[in-house]
């Protein structure tokens, strides 16, 4: 009974949880946390596979809108002569890709917001297994560290990624080069429809383009920026993963936990 009415850890002198101390706790409160620990883990394994499923879903949603609308206009534009009421039609069809287009981003950015809460707390239950079984530590390459630098080990984790493989090979930053340009073309739209003035059209819709991408990426980032300064780890890292090793086939000097 005492070793379920333990006291939660106190904080360590760099304001993180210090781990939890297991030896002298009985079997049956360790068995009875390590299942406490797995379910969680499958619970954020199932939230995770399902926020990528659907937001996956509606990506390609958007992307056979934006085919269809593109495809349609030509169509349009051939019937009508480019004349008359292809217009009005050419700027509503734009006009609901780029609304349906600002809906997928939103969620793209909210869904990779998500996913990388539910890797930091995957990396804080593996930290719990650790405490309860150190010689664990040895066969994860996951991180079990929970901080920024866990969550970078987590999503690669033998592989170095640069920072433009991260910033172009992202989904968020696909969503929005594609939405700068049906933004620009909806600009240019407008532009054209209003003076008939091509080369000023082109000026604006590229304009228009290029502040749609600046805007998206400052938020992306201010968000991601806020949601670390936010979070205290409980458990940082210290040092290199001990499995990796230099580029001249030595081990880091200093290893993590991870």
């Amino acid at each position: 009974m005492a070793d379920d009415l333990a006291a939660p850890p106190a904080p360590d002198a760099s304001g993180a949880d210090a781990p939890t101390a297991v030896g002298a706790e009985s079997d049956a409160a360790l068995a009875r946390r390590a299942q406490i620990l797995a379910t969680e883990h499958w619970g954020l394994l199932a939230a995770r596979g399902t926020a990528q499923s659907e937001v996956l879903t509606r990506i390609t949603i958007f992307l056979t809108l934006v085919s269809a609308g593109l495809v349609t206009l030509g169509l349009l534009g051939q019937a009508s002569g480019y004349a008359d009421w292809f217009s009005p039609a050419m700027l509503a069809i734009l006009a609901f890709l780029a609304l349906i287009g600002f809906m997928t981003q939103l969620r793209v950015i909210n869904v990779a917001q998500e996913d990388m809460m539910y890797v930091v707390a995957m990396n804080r239950l593996r930290g719990g297994y650790v405490d309860l079984d150190p010689r664990a530590a040895t066969y994860f390459l996951a991180a079990v560290t929970d901080d920024q630098a866990g969550m970078d080990q987590t999503y690669s984790f033998i592989a170095r990624r640069s920072a433009s493989s991260h910033l172009f090979g992202s989904s968020m930053v696909l969503i929005v080069v594609v939405n700068a340009c049906v933004d620009g073309l909806l600009a240019a739209a407008l532009v054209v429809t209003a003076t008939g003035s091509v080369p000023w059209a082109v000026a604006v819709g590229v304009a228009a383009g290029l502040a749609w991408c600046a805007v998206s990426m400052r938020r992306g980032y201010l968000g991601f920026r806020d949601a670390w300064r936010r979070y205290r780890p409980r458990r940082p890292t210290q040092g290199p993963p001990s499995f990796l090793q230099d580029a001249d086939g030595r081990r880091p000097s200093a290893s993590g936990d991870g």
